[in-house]
């Protein structure tokens, strides 16, 4: 391949996979504004970033095998094509409803996008160019991942949230050009000639039927027949979902694999930490944005110190692996995770950023630096080399419904200490029925709730301190569930990682590329 050629079809790659990685960290930053602007609902905001999650992390296992066996190139740029024009319509929608629909466009444009990135990567450069190749690909993923909310933050704060969604128009015309005009065809050339249907269907219903529940039961209560229902009937369809993939001739999950002790523990951290991570990357914007004054860019740029941690110390945490086994940063690094969410839990209302969030944001990342490269080396050295692809599809599904079914649940957590704690203010300052009447209305707003116009100006800074307040109890308990979760996903390793020095069937120099790929994994991918 001429060098020339092959740089088209990496930055092509690159460029297409940054999309899907942006629009999964940026519209954090926007959802205050969006929430504001379309005058929603803390649980319709949330669907606008689970529809998202929902499709891509339902289907991504999918879009991998429509690649293999329609082509890589082709299946790439319908993706390329789908998640534009849901772009489009994100960007143009009118109303809360609107943006969700098109969000879960979005989402299913992603998931035949991303799994096509690296298989096009893998089936266009020889060996020996493939590591490297993969390793410029994680590491610029990892730059534009870092840069998203920040620019994003921009586009919100100096131009509109819908620029957020336009942006990606441009780009998108841009990948399928250099498709067309430089990356080669290609498809699977053994393996499994169908398509898991039924697998998807039901994988797709039963999350998207039991994230609803969880979701609405803020609206209706946690006992009401609907949510109960909703419940009820998606778990019974993710129990299909398992009998038909243990039957299925071409399995999207192929269930032997967890026989591997090691591979079932560490897909459970993976969704822990995940789960972890994808609801503080929902709330946090809310906190900074709403309660501690940030303009957008500011936080965008907060969380900037987790993923330069991530990108910088990627190589490091590989090379444990080699000199320490795999166990040892797994048990390690999920515990300075969860000190990290002990610390977002501390601070109140005000004061610097350095002495308030970056200790939090810093300490997430080193525990989360110390843990990912190992993680991704163990699952993948876990499975027979022939099932490497399957084992990591799998693995980052994973990581993205926990973060799908953490906001939902985290969401139910936050509302109720809002909820409890607003009422003691509220009896406190002996507030008017009428004054509390039109707060109730607001409740399912969070820290959006808006003060009613017609109190006077100290009750309305009295009223505004007590729903931030509110808002930031509900925080903090978010954040000790979430170090409780890597605290159990530390446990975890310790029981089912083996504590040999490396991992059976692996060079060091496919250690060094695993650490290469590890920014991949970065929030909510």
């Amino acid at each position: 391949m001429r060098p020339s050629k092959g740089f088209w079809i990496l930055f092509a790659t690159i460029l297409g996979s940054s999309m899907v990685f942006i629009d999964a960290n940026v519209v954090n930053v926007a959802i205050p504004r969006i929430q504001l602007d379309l005058n929603a609902s803390t649980s319709s905001v949330q669907w606008v970033v689970e529809a998202y999650a929902l499709f891509l992390g339902a289907l991504l296992l999918v879009g991998g095998s429509l690649g293999d066996l329609f082509g890589r190139k082709r299946v790439f740029a319908v993706g390329v094509v789908v998640f534009a024009l849901a772009s489009a319509w994100c960007g143009f929608a009118a109303t809360i409803n609107q943006l969700i629909v098109a969000r879960a466009i979005q989402g299913i444009g992603g998931a035949l996008l991303a799994p096509g990135s690296l298989s096009i990567i893998r089936a266009s450069f020889s060996a020996v160019q493939r590591g490297r190749s993969i390793g410029l690909w994680s590491a610029f993923s990892a730059i534009t991942s870092a840069l998203g909310p920040v620019i994003g933050g921009w586009l919100v704060q100096n131009a509109s949230w819908r620029w957020v969604f336009f942006i990606n128009i441009p780009l998108a015309l841009a990948v399928l050009v250099l498709l067309f005009l430089c990356v080669p065809e290609s498809y699977a050339e053994q393996g499994n000639k169908r398509i898991d249907v039924p697998g998807a269907l039901l994988a797709t219903l039963g999350l998207g039927i039991l994230v609803f529940g969880l979701i609405e039961s803020n609206t209706f209560g946690l006992l009401n027949m609907l949510v109960l229902g909703c419940i009820f009937v998606g778990m019974l369809l993710l129990l299909c979902f398992i009998v038909v993939e243990r039957h299925s001739p071409a399995p999207m999950v192929p269930l032997h694999l967890f026989r591997s002790r090691t591979f079932t523990g560490t897909n459970l951290l993976t969704f822990l930490l995940y789960a972890a991570l994808g609801g503080t990357l929902f709330f946090l914007p809310f906190n900074l944005i709403r309660v501690q004054g940030y303009s957008v860019v500011g936080a965008g740029a907060a969380l900037l110190p987790y993923t330069l941690l991530m990108f910088s110390l990627s190589r490091w945490s590989g090379g444990l692996v080699v000199r320490f086994g795999p166990r040892l940063p797994l048990i390690v690094g999920p515990l300075v995770v969860g000190v990290g969410y002990i610390l977002f839990a501390l601070p109140s209302i005000g004061g610097s950023y350095w002495t308030t969030f970056f200790p939090a944001i810093f300490v997430v990342g080193l525990g989360m630096s110390i843990t990912v490269a190992p993680l991704t080396t163990t699952v993948l050295g876990a499975v027979a080399d022939r099932y490497a692809g399957a084992a990591s599809g799998i693995n980052n599904a994973v990581a993205r419904i926990a973060g799908l079914l953490a906001i939902a649940v985290l969401g139910i957590f936050v509302l109720a200490v809002f909820n409890m704690v607003l009422d003691a203010h509220l009896a406190a300052l002996h507030v008017s029925p009428a004054v509390r009447y039109l707060l109730d209305a607001q409740r399912g707003k969070l820290v959006g709730a808006e003060v009613p116009a017609t109190v006077g100006l100290i009750l309305h800074h009295e009223l505004s301190n007590v729903i931030s307040e509110s808002f930031v109890a509900g925080f903090r308990l978010a954040m000790l569930i979430n170090a409780g979760l890597a605290f159990i996903g530390s446990l975890c390793s310790f029981i089912t990682v083996s504590s040999l020095s490396s991992v059976p069937g692996h060079s060091q120099a496919e250690e060094r590329l695993y650490s290469d790929i590890a920014p991949t994994y970065l929030p909510d991918r």
